[in-house]
């Protein structure tokens, strides 16, 4: 196992800057899940570390040695990609062993730790098989058998769960953990889906235009993340404009178009300040007129119902709380709450989170 550095890395193809000036470490046993739109520079990342594409400054180290100018054989990396790239003339076993003849073991020891990986994964027996005779499943398991089985400091993915269906994503993200988990294997990890990051990692880092934009737990990127792009692309949120006025106790006060809020906020905020509210779908509550009225620590806004959108466990709803905002809420399966019904929307000040409305 192995610490893994990125120290100022950035890539250019002619004019166009891929990646700019990225630092990150990928501690010793960790999963880190690079996260981005399509086209923010990730994959490139991705190759750079693995050595299929030369950086135009900055440094990767792995461990205590620097990897920046070795060729990809010598760089002790297992990269499984996107579209797994197994032979589709080998068998799961030739395919498996492939990296340990290249590293010119013995044929027993060769048969040896292809037998123990293929267990590991759950394909023994199925050894002898080609990969067009294999589930989706099985293939990606292949791919991270043959990443896996030369014992690599560090394990590189590559959208591995992108062609899968699903339900067999979602049952391959807690496979990946657990396996990473039981190797305890130092991972970087490439995603753009959210869901998969915030599964999968202990630290999710997110790009954007080549750009590191936060590291930090999926908790924290979630929960309280640093710029409004940042919160746009981590699930689903609402984002209201608005002003920071004051204090009152530990929270912000802030006014927006749709009324006063109280909000947690990023250290940075001061009054005066231009800011962005975040409020997350299902930390929103509606009832009806006449219920309670605002309780401390809770904000309440007046709406309209706007549409309401049937999702089997939840109810979707868009409620027009004034001042242009549409609120979108996510509701239990059977909230009574019908389309041009006036409602009372409220949210807990902690479950608000304001942050500055400048970028970067």
């Amino acid at each position: 196992m192995a610490s893994l550095r990125l120290q100022g890395l950035t890539k250019r193809f002619g004019d166009v800057v891929a990646v700019h000036e990225l630092t990150l470490e990928v501690p010793s046993g960790e999963l880190v899940a690079l996260l981005g739109p399509s086209g923010c520079g990730k994959t490139t990342t991705l190759r750079m570390v693995a050595g299929f594409d030369v950086p135009t400054r900055g440094r990767i180290v792995l461990g205590d040695r620097d990897i920046t100018a070795d060729p990809p054989e010598r760089r002790d990396c297992g990269m499984v990609f996107q579209h797994y790239a197994l032979f589709p003339h080998l068998t799961v076993e030739q395919n498996v062993a492939f990296g340990l003849e290249m590293r010119g073991l013995r044929r027993p020891d060769v048969e040896r730790r292809v037998g123990e990986i293929l267990e590991r994964v759950g394909l023994g027996g199925l050894g002898r098989r080609y990969p067009r005779q294999l589930s989706g499943g099985q293939q990606q398991r292949t791919a991270l058998a043959r990443a896996l089985v030369i014992s690599p400091r560090v394990l590189l993915l590559d959208e591995p769960l992108a062609n899968l269906d699903a339900k067999l994503r979602e049952e391959m993200r807690f496979y990946i953990r657990s396996l990473q988990r039981e190797f305890h294997i130092t991972t970087l990890y490439v995603t753009h889906d959210q869901a998969e990051a915030l599964v999968l990692a202990d630290r999710v880092a997110v790009l954007m235009n080549g750009r590191l934009q936060q590291v930090g737990a999926p908790e924290e990127i979630y929960h309280r993340p640093r710029t409004p792009a940042v919160a746009a692309f981590i699930g689903l949120t609402n984002l209201l404009p608005g002003r920071v006025t004051g204090r009152s106790g530990e929270r912000l006060v802030l006014e927006t178009p749709a009324g006063t809020v109280r909000a947690a906020g990023a250290p940075d905020l001061r009054e005066g300040m231009e800011a962005m509210l975040s409020v997350r779908p299902e930390h929103i509550e509606l009832d009806r007129p006449g219920e309670p009225a605002s309780r401390d620590g809770v904000n309440r806004l007046r709406g309209v119902v706007q549409e309401r959108t049937f999702l089997g466990s939840l109810i979707d709803f868009r409620v027009d709380v004034g001042g242009g905002v549409l609120l979108r809420v996510q509701g239990r399966g059977g909230a009574p709450q019908r389309v041009g019904e006036q409602v009372s929307v409220s949210f807990d000040t902690t479950a608000a989170w304001a942050l500055p409305r400048r970028e970067g």
